[in-house]
């Protein structure tokens, strides 16, 4: 059992990557890769951690890309951490993400809901601040219930109180994560929000742009997006990947390793994902 989308205390998530590592082998995972939000700064501390514990470690990261009508987000795997370009690249768009979160408490401000920087910064374990940590500052003081309340109503794409940010096109990331000798791979495809047919056209001019592959083991995907993926990843000639993404706290149903609970990530794709690298 494997898991290849987990997120640590480095951007939005509540386990540090010890901990993560950790629960990985309670939980009885073979591999798992580490894809924290625009940054690698925990790649280090995990992959000595997997060490530790005889577990297959993996340096990832997750890129948000500049896309209008959805999200898109490219998951990037096996890459120098310490690679400069990519180091350098993943530093403006955490300066992006920074500036932003002053606009957020802005808004939020002007909608008679103000917050504190000292109140949301607390919650974040690490030095990222997201998005997540405004819900739950916003819960502690009342504002709302849940943390799915906090984005339907204000944090979400489109809401009152969400601020767009810097993102590199897909060019340019596929060309960083590359470059760091990784694997550049399509992150839950269906947040796109297309239709099959664009989705098909739209898959075909990434492959055209370097991509690799398509992460379709994911929670959410019904058994009809799961079968599209994998037609996809054939047809293409794509590496397919999955995993949970796993943030822990914040959504305490969904589990490392299984999602909901019916997710699978058959092992002998790690090493068909590493077959793909460019210095394998």
């Amino acid at each position: 059992m494997i898991d290849l989308h987990v997120h640590s205390t480095f951007s939005d998530g509540s386990m540090t990557p010890e901990e993560l590592v950790e629960a990985a082998v309670k939980t009885g995972l073979t591999a798992m890769a580490l894809t924290d939000h625009d940054g690698m700064m925990g790649i280090d501390r995990f992959m000595e951690a997997c060490r530790q514990h005889q577990l297959h470690g993996i340096p990832g990261v997750e890129i948000s890309i500049e896309f209008s009508g959805g999200t898109m987000h490219l998951l990037g795997y096996y890459m120098d951490p310490h690679n400069p370009a990519i180091c350098e690249a993943l530093i403006r768009l955490r300066k992006g993400r920074a500036e932003r979160n002053q606009f957020i408490l802005e808004r939020l401000t002007d909608l008679g809901l103000p917050l504190s920087w000292e109140e949301v910064a607390v919650l974040a374990k690490e030095d990222v601040v997201g998005r997540p940590h405004f819900a739950q500052a916003m819960i502690n003081k009342g504002y709302v219930k849940k943390k799915n309340e906090a984005f339907d109503r204000y944090l979400g794409k489109g809401k009152p109180a969400y601020v767009e940010r810097d993102r590199f096109t897909v060019e340019e990331s596929i060309t960083l994560i590359q470059g760091a000798g990784g694997v550049p791979v399509l992150a839950h495809p269906y947040t796109l929000n297309m239709g099959r047919r664009r989705m098909r056209e739209f898959l075909a001019e990434l492959a055209g742009k370097g991509l690799q592959g398509i992460e379709a083991y994911y929670p959410e995907h019904s058994h009809e997006q799961h079968r599209f993926c994998l037609n996809m990843a054939r047809d293409l000639g794509w590496v397919v990947t999955g995993g949970s993404d796993f943030h822990g706290a914040s959504n305490p149903h969904l589990h490392l390793g299984i999602g909901f609970g019916s997710l699978v990530v058959p092992d002998e794709l790690v090493e068909l994902l590493h077959a793909r690298c460019p210095t394998h």
